[in-house]
C-alpha cells in the first residue's frame, strides 16, 4: 500500500466501510438534496453540493479499523486527527449540462489574505492543514457516473513546484495553473468503485470532476484528513515528494 501511495499518489481501499452503512448515509444525503430519488424528472441540476454532516453514519464510515490502519501507514501513527464529521458532498446527476467545475486542481488547505475568498486559500510544501485528500464512495460509481479523474503521480510534481515558495506556498489558482501545465500528458485514473470503497490520496494529487453520463446519481464525499499539528519530515506524505 505505502509504495503504491508514494508512486501513484493514491490507493484504493475496497470495502473500507460497510456497504449497508454507505446506503444508510446515502438516504441521509437524498433528504439533504430535497429531491425524490424515485423521480428522475426532478433531477434538473448537474450537481448539488451538500456541506458538513455530523450524523453517526458519517463518523462511523470515516473511522473504521481498516481506515485507521491505513491512516497510520500513509500519514504516520499519531500524525492525524480522527474525523468527527464528513463533507463536502458534490452529488452529481445525469445531465447534458456542463457542471462548470471540471478544472484540474488540488484542494488548498490554509487561508490567504482573505479567508472568505476560497481562491486565495493556499498550499505549501509542508502540506499545512491537510494530511490526505479522501474520496468516500457512497454509491456504486462506474466510468459513466462522473468518477473523479486523478492524474497519476502528479503529487510529486506539485511538491516540487511548491518547495521554492516556502511557508507561504501558492494560491489555489496559481497552483492549479502551474500544476496543470506541468503534468500535461500524465496518465489519468478514474475513481470508480462500489459503495463503501475509499480512495486515500496524497494532498498534492491533481484531480478533477467531469460530467455525468450514466443513469444513477453519484454520491461521494471528499473530506480532508487533518494532521495533528505539522507533519514531521518522516511522514510518508512528505517522503512521497522529497524521496
Amino acid at each position: 500500500m505505502l509504495q503504491e501511495f508514494i508512486h501513484n499518489g493514491f490507493v484504493k481501499i475496497e470495502q473500507a466501510f460497510p456497504r449497508d452503512l454507505a446506503l444508510r448515509a446515502q438516504d441521509i444525503l437524498w433528504q439533504a438534496t430535497g429531491l425524490d430519488k424515485n423521480d428522475p424528472s426532478a433531477w434538473t441540476q448537474p450537481v448539488i453540493r451538500i456541506g458538513e454532516r455530523f450524523e453517526p453514519e458519517f463518523r462511523e464510515a470515516a473511522n473504521t479499523e481498516k481506515l485507521r490502519q491505513a491512516y497510520d501507514e500513509l500519514v504516520g501513527k499519531g500524525n492525524w486527527l480522527p474525523r468527527q464529521s464528513m463533507g463536502t458532498f458534490p452529488v452529481r446527476f445525469p445531465s447534458e449540462q456542463d457542471p462548470g467545475d471540471g478544472g484540474w486542481h488540488i484542494d488548498v488547505s490554509f487561508p490567504g489574505e482573505d479567508p472568505s475568498d476560497f481562491f486565495s486559500w493556499r498550499s505549501n510544501a509542508a502540506s499545512r492543514g491537510r494530511a490526505l485528500l479522501m474520496l468516500f464512495l457512497f454509491s456504486d460509481i462506474t466510468a459513466l457516473d462522473a468518477p473523479t479523474r486523478l492524474r497519476v503521480g502528479s503529487h510529486a510534481t506539485v511538491g516540487k513546484l511548491l518547495i521554492p515558495y516556502g511557508d507561504d506556498g501558492l494560491s489555489f489558482m496559481e497552483l492549479a495553473q502551474a500544476a496543470t501545465e506541468a503534468t500535461e500528458g500524465a496518465t489519468v485514473a478514474l475513481a470508480t468503485g462500489n459503495a463503501g470503497d475509499v480512495y486515500l490520496c496524497h494532498p498534492f494529487l491533481l484531480h478533477a470532476a467531469q460530467p455525468h453520463y450514466g443513469k444513477n446519481p453519484r454520491f461521494m464525499a471528499q473530506p480532508p484528513l487533518f494532521p495533528k499539528g505539522g507533519l514531521p519530515a518522516d511522514s510518508p506524505v512528505l517522503q512521497a515528494i522529497t524521496g
